[in-house]
């Protein structure tokens, strides 16, 4: 019993710290889009992606895909690796 309650407090840990992460990610995303002044609307234009994609992802609910991170960059006319760096 006591490896489970072990395993179940590791996992809710590693889920908080990725939650974490997620939010970062979402902020920074937040602050270039508004850093080059678009709304949602204008950057999904950019991008093709919905706007309610763009609001979960920047309120840190779920997780980007690898294609939507590399839309967002083009969008914003960076690298992937520079839309990555957050920390």
């Amino acid at each position: 019993m006591h490896a489970r309650k072990f395993f179940i407090q590791n996992n809710t840990k590693i889920a908080y710290m990725q939650h974490e992460e997620l939010i970062k990610l979402g902020q920074h995303i937040k602050k270039l889009r508004k850093e080059k002044k678009l709304t949602l609307s204008a950057l999904c234009y950019r991008n093709g992606l919905e706007p309610s994609t763009v609001s979960r992802i920047e309120a840190g609910i779920v997780e980007a895909k690898y294609l939507t991170l590399l839309k967002l960059a083009k969008a914003f006319n960076i690298k992937i690796s520079e839309l990555l760096d957050f920390q």
